[in-house]
C-alpha cells in the first residue's frame, strides 16, 4: 500500500488499509511512506511493516535500485493512492502482479486503474480512497479513522489551536487565531495550546509566545506521535484545513474546521473532519469568519 505524501492526507487511508488486511487476513500488511510519516504509520494495528520513499524527484538509479529491493519482497499486490509516475515504475519493476491506482502518469504500468475525478470534489477523500479498492472487489462499512495512541492517556477540556496551513488559500488570518486563543482564556476559562509543525517556529514565536496565563505555545515543540497524544488529552481541536485536523479524528477528539466552499477541490465535503461529533465553519472568503462566530460555535458545543 502506497501513501508517501502529508501525514493527513496518508491518515485519510487508515480505512482502506484496514479494508485491505480483513480481506486477506493472512497476508503481510506493508506501506510505502514518506519518512517524516513512518513513524505515525507504525501506529496502525493492522500495518506489518513500513518502508520509507520520500516523496521528491529521484535519479533512475535510485528508482531502480529501490525496486530491485522490493522485489526481493515478493508481494502480490500493490494499492498506489497518491498517484505518481516513479511509484508507477518502481511497482512495474518490482514484478508486483497486481498494480492498482490511478488512470495519470504512465499508468499503462498499471493492471488495474481508474480515472482520477478527485478534484471535483464530490465526495470525501476517505471514500475515494476505497474506492480505488473497489476495483480490486474489496468493500468495507467500517470507514472510521483510527491510531493506537492509548497510554492511559485522559481526555480534559484544553483546546488545541492550530493556526497553520501550507496552503495560503486555507488560511484563516493568524490575527484571528491570537484573538481567538486570548477569548477562549477570558471568556470561557478554558487552557488553549498552539500546536504546529518546526516550520512554523518563527510566525508561532512572533503571534503566541507570551500571551499570558492560559495559553501555551507548543509550536514546533512535538513529534507526530507527541502530537497526536497531546490532542487525544484535549477536548476539541479548532483548525483551518490541515493534517492536525485529521489526526484529532483518528485519535477521538472532536473538531471544529473552518474551510472555504468556493473551491470543490480544497472544500470540507473532500477534506474536513471525518466522522461523528465534528463540526465545520465554511464560507467562500475564509477572511469572512468572524472571531465572535467560531466562539459561539464553542460555547454552542460546550452548551
Amino acid at each position: 500500500m502506497v501513501r508517501n505524501d502529508r501525514f493527513g492526507e496518508f491518515l485519510l487511508n487508515t480505512p482502506a488499509f484496514r479494508a485491505l488486511k480483513r480481506n486477506y487476513p493472512g497476508a503481510k500488511l506493508t506501506l510505502l511512506v514518506n519518512p517524516y510519516v513512518r513513524e505515525l504509520a507504525g501506529y496502525i494495528d493492522c500495518v506489518d511493516e513500513v518502508i520509507a520513499w520520500e516523496n521528491t524527484k529521484h535519479k533512475f538509479s535510485q528508482i531502480y535500485r529501490f525496486s530491485r529491493n522490493l522485489k526481493a519482497g515478493n508481494f502480490d499486490l500493490c494499492v498506489i493512492f497518491n498517484p505518481s509516475r516513479e511509484l508507477n515504475i518502481i511497482a512495474f519493476l518490482a514484478g508486483i502482479p497486481i498494480r492498482v491506482g490511478y488512470n495519470r502518469k504512465w499508468a499503462f504500468l498499471l493492471t488495474h486503474k481508474m480515472e482520477d475525478k478527485k478534484y471535483l470534489g464530490q465526495k470525501h477523500e476517505v471514500e475515494y480512497n476505497l474506492e480505488l479498492l473497489n476495483l480490486i472487489g474489496i468493500k468495507t462499512e467500517d470507514k472510521a479513522l483510527s491510531l493506537k495512541i492509548d497510554n492511559g492517556i485522559i481526555r480534559g477540556e484544553d483546546i488545541a489551536l492550530h493556526p497553520f496551513t501550507s496552503d495560503p488559500v486555507k488560511q484563516w488570518p493568524i490575527q484571528n487565531f491570537r484573538e481567538l486563543a486570548q477569548r477562549l482564556v477570558k471568556e470561557l476559562n478554558k487552557k488553549v495550546i498552539i500546536v504546529g509543525g518546526k516550520e512554523e517556529l518563527t510566525r508561532g514565536g512572533a503571534y503566541f509566545d507570551n500571551l499570558g496565563a492560559g495559553i501555551v505555545n507548543m509550536t514546533g515543540k512535538t513529534t507526530l506521535i507527541q502530537l497526536a497524544s497531546l490532542l487525544k488529552k484535549c477536548g476539541l481541536l479548532i483548525s483551518g484545513d490541515s493534517g492536525p485536523v485529521h489526526l484529532a479524528c483518528a485519535v477521538g477528539t472532536r473538531v471544529l474546521a473552518l474551510f472555504r466552499n468556493d473551491l470543490p477541490a480544497k472544500s470540507a465535503k473532500r477534506w474536513g473532519p471525518w466522522g461523528e461529533g465534528h463540526s465545520v465553519i465554511e464560507k467562500p472568503n475564509l477572511a469572512d469568519i468572524s472571531v465572535d462566530e467560531v466562539l459561539g460555535k464553542v460555547k454552542e458545543g460546550l452548551g
